[in-house]
C-alpha cells in the first residue's frame, strides 16, 4: 500500500498503545471502548424508534457487534452479513455485494446508514456497489421480514442498518477515545487501514473516521481472476452540541471506490459519493417522550470506464428527511409516530444507458406501538405512502406514474415459561414499482442482457405469516422460525427469449408468487474450566420461491448448514467454522443449476490491555481454508467469477 495521510495517522494512533500496553488480561470487555459484546441478544437495536433488544423484539432481527463484527468484516456489506441465518450476498466481485434477506434483494431490501437510506444506486443494477463501508461500523442490524412499516416500500423484504455514529448524540465516556486497525490479506495482496476517533469537551462531541483499502486481482483455485482489483477511500467528520435533554449535530462524509468487473476485460467503475447529514433530538416535549429528526443530502456519481474511455455516467442527487416522535403511554401502548420524505433525481448518460432520467418523490406516515397483556407482548403498526415518478416522456417508454401503498403489521409474543418464548407475526405490505422496473429499455451490460421495462406495472402486495420459538436455559440457547409470504402481482425480471445478437431478452412482468422458508440457530456453552471457555454455534436456513404456475424464481439462495466452535482463555481467543451451501437445482427457466460448496474459516486473536485503559490486539484470520471453488447461485457472475480461494489475513487492532 502506498504511503498516505491515513497511513501516517494510523501509525501515530498506534504509538500510545504500543507504549502503554502491558499485562495481558482477559477482562478487556469491562471497558466499553473495546467491549467483546458476547451477548448479542442484549444489544439495543437502533433501527426501531422504540428502545428494544434483539431478545425483546417480536420481529426477527440479527445483530453484528464487537468481536463478531470484527471477524465478519469484509470489503462489501453483503459479504459482511452473509454468515448470518437467512442472509446471503448478491456478490458481483469483491467490490460489490448487496445483502439478500430470505431470498429478497435489490429494491426489496433497504440499506440504511444510521436509519437513513444510503443514497446510492445499488438497486439499479447488480454491478453497482453499496456506498457504506463495513469496517467503519459500530454495529450492523438486519431486520428480516417486511420493514415497510418503518422505512417504506423499499424494505418489503427487510432492511440492513449500519450504525456508524458519525453524528454524535451523546458525549463519549472519555475526552478522547477511538480505535484503529491495519491488516493485510494474501489472496489479493490487499491492505486495509482504518481509524476512528470520538472526542468531547464540555457540551461538544466530535467524530472523525477514515479508511483506505487497496487490493490486486484475487486468487481462485483456478488461478488469478482478472479485473477483480479494487481501491476504496472513505472518511467522515461529525460535530454535535449535546445538552441535558437535547442535541444538535451534523456530519460530512465521502465514499470513493474504483473496482473492476470480473469477466469484462478492462471495464472498471469509478464511484464517488458526498453526503451531508443533520440530526437533532429533544426529550420530554409535552405529550412526547422523545423527538428525533434526521436529514441527509447525497450527491452520487458513478462512471463506468471501458479502458480509458467513459462508457456510462450515473448521477443521483438524493434528499431524505425523517421525524420520529415517541409518545407517552396511550391506551396502554408505548408508541412512536413517524414522518418520512425523500426525493431522488437520477440520470444515466451514455450509449449504454438503459434507464431514462427520472425524478422520484416519496412521502410516508407511520405509527407503531407495543403493550404488555400479562404474559403477552402485543405490537401493532400501520403506514401509508405516496410515491411519484416523473420522467422525460420524449425519451421514456411510458408516462409519469403515481402510487399509493399501505402496510399493516401485528405481532404477538408469549412468555410461555421462563425458558420458552413464542412469537407470531402477521404483515400486509405493499411496494410500488421502481423507475428501473417501469422504464428500462436497452442493453444492460452488467447482466449481458437486453432489458425491457413495463410502464403499466402496479404495486405488489405481500402477506406474511411467521411463527418463531426461542428457548434459553442455562448454557443453551436455541431459536427457530418458519415463515410464508404470499405475493399478489410480484414484480420480477423474466427471460422471454433471445435477441438477434444471442443475448437474453428479459422483460419486467408481474405474477403471483410464494416464498416460504425456515431458520434455526443453537448456541451452547460447552465448558468453562482451566482449559478456557468453549462455545458451539450451529445454524441452518432454507428458502423456496415459486410463481403461481410452479416455476422457480431466479437466483434464489440455496439451503445452508453452518457451525462454529469458539474458544477463549485469558488474552487468547480462537474459532473454527464451516458453512455448507447446498446444490441449487430449483432453478428458473433457462437458468443453470449451481453445485454446492463448503467454506471453512478460522480466527485467532491475542488481546492485551494496558494500565492506562488502552488495548492492543493481534489477529490472524483464515478464509476458505479448503481452497474450495465456490460459485454463489445468487450471483450474476457465478459462471465467470468464483469466490476468492484460500486467504490468510493478519493485522493489528488498537483501542484507546
Amino acid at each position: 500500500m502506498k504511503p498516505t495521510a491515513l497511513s501516517v495517522a494510523l501509525a501515530l494512533a498506534l504509538l500510545p498503545a504500543l507504549a502503554h500496553a502491558a499485562d495481558p488480561a482477559a477482562d478487556g470487555d469491562t471497558d466499553p471502548r473495546h467491549a467483546k459484546v458476547q451477548d448479542l441478544q442484549a444489544v439495543e437495536v437502533t433501527a426501531t424508534p422504540l428502545p428494544d433488544t434483539t431478545e425483546s423484539l417480536t420481529q426477527p432481527v440479527e445483530v453484528l457487534a464487537g468481536e463478531r463484527l470484527d471477524e465478519a468484516k469484509a470489503s462489501s456489506l453483503g459479504e459482511t452479513v452473509s454468515r448470518l441465518p437467512g442472509v446471503q450476498s448478491s456478490y458481483f466481485g469483491p467490490g460489490v455485494g448487496r445483502p439478500i434477506v430470505r431470498g429478497f434483494d435489490g429494491a426489496r431490501v433497504q440499506v440504511l446508514s444510521d436509519g437513513l437510506g444510503s443514497g446510492d444506486v445499488s438497486t439499479v443494477s447488480a454491478d453497482h456497489a453499496v456506498s457504506i463501508e463495513p469496517f467503519l461500523a459500530n454495529q450492523v442490524e438486519v431486520l428480516k421480514g417486511p420493514a415497510t412499516l418503518l422505512y417504506g416500500s423499499g424494505a418489503i423484504g427487510g432492511a440492513v442498518n449500519v450504525v456508524d455514529g458519525r453524528v454524535p448524540d451523546e458525549l463519549p465516556l472519555d475526552p478522547l477515545q477511538g480505535r484503529a486497525e491495519l491488516r493485510h490479506d494474501s489472496v489479493s495482496g490487499g491492505d486495509t487501514g482504518m481509524v476512528r476517533i470520538d472526542a468531547g469537551a464540555g457540551n461538544v462531541a466530535f467524530h472523525f473516521d477514515g479508511l483506505h483499502r487497496e487490493t490486486g486481482d484475487y486468487d481462485t483455485p483456478a488461478g488469478r481472476l482478472a479485473n477483480s482489483a479494487l481501491r476504496t477511500d472513505s472518511g467522515a467528520f461529525g460535530l454535535s452540541w449535546i445538552g441535558d435533554r437535547s442535541f444538535l449535530g451534523g456530519s460530512y462524509s465521502l465514499y470513493a471506490t474504483q473496482y473492476g468487473i470480473p469477466g469484462e476485460e478492462d471495464v472498471r467503475i469509478d464511484l464517488d459519493q458526498r453526503r451531508s447529514e443533520l440530526r437533532a433530538g429533544l426529550d420530554d416535549v409535552g405529550p412526547f417522550e422523545t423527538l428525533r429528526a434526521k436529514f441527509a443530502r447525497t450527491r452520487y456519481t458513478h462512471t463506468e470506464l471501458e479502458g480509458a474511455e467513459v462508457g456510462t455516467v450515473f448521477d443521483n442527487d438524493g434528499l431524505e428527511g425523517r421525524l420520529e416522535l415517541v409518545h407517552r403511554p396511550l391506551a396502554g401502548f408505548e408508541g412512536a409516530l413517524g414522518l418520512q420524505w425523500s426525493q431522488r433525481d437520477f440520470e444515466a448518460i451514455g450509449e449504454e444507458a438503459f434507464v431514462p432520467a427520472s425524478k422520484s418523490r416519496d412521502a410516508g406516515v407511520f405509527w407503531m406501538g407495543k403493550r404488555k397483556l400479562g404474559a403477552l407482548d402485543l405490537q401493532l403498526g400501520a403506514r401509508h405512502d405516496r410515491n411519484r415518478i416523473d420522467v422525460d416522456e420524449a425519451t421514456a417508454i411510458g408516462p409519469d406514474r403515481e402510487f399509493s401503498t399501505s402496510s399493516l403489521s401485528a405481532a404477538l409474543g408469549w412468555e410461555a415459561t421462563e425458558a420458552w418464548h413464542l412469537s407470531l407475526g402477521l404483515d400486509r405490505a405493499q411496494r410500488s414499482p421502481t423507475a428501473e422496473e417501469l422504464y428500462s429499455h436497452g442493453l444492460h451490460v452488467a447482466t449481458a442482457s437486453y432489458e425491457q421495462g413495463a410502464p403499466e406495472l402496479s404495486p405488489e402486495t405481500a402477506n406474511r405469516a411467521e411463527l418463531g420459538a426461542h428457548w434459553h436455559a442455562g448454557r443453551l440457547t436455541a431459536g427457530a422460525s418458519v415463515y410464508t409470504v404470499r405475493y399478489d402481482d410480484f414484480i420480477y425480471l423474466a427471460q422471454i427469449g433471445m435477441t438477434d445478437d444471442d443475448l437474453p431478452l428479459r422483460q419486467w412482468t408481474q405474477a403471483d408468487a410464494r416464498f416460504h422458508g425456515a431458520e434455526a440457530e443453537l448456541e451452547w456453552q460447552l465448558a468453562e474450566n482451566a482449559s478456557g471457555r468453549w462455545d458451539l454455534r450451529v445454524f441452518g436456513d432454507t428458502v423456496r420461491a415459486t410463481l403461481r404456475d410452479g416455476s422457480h424464481l431466479p437466483r434464489i439462495a440455496p439451503s445452508r448448514l453452518g457451525g462454529e466452535l469458539r474458544w477463549e482463555q485469558g488474552p487468547w481467543r480462537a474459532s473454527l467454522g464451516a458453512i455448507r451451501s447446498a446444490k441449487q437445482d430449483n432453478v428458473a427457466p433457462l437458468e443453470t443449476p449451481t453445485p454446492g460448496y463448503t467454506m471453512v474459516d478460522a480466527h485467532l486473536a491475542w488481546h492485551m490491555d494496558s494500565d492506562a485503559g488502552n488495548a492492543l490486539e493481534l489477529f490472524l484470520d483464515a478464509g476458505n481454508l479448503l481452497d474450495e471453488e465456490a460459485r454463489p447461485h445468487t450471483s450474476f457472475l457465478k459462471d465467470v467469477s468464483p469466490l476468492p480461494g484460500r486467504n490468510i489475513a493478519f493485522g493489528i487492532r488498537m483501542f484507546f
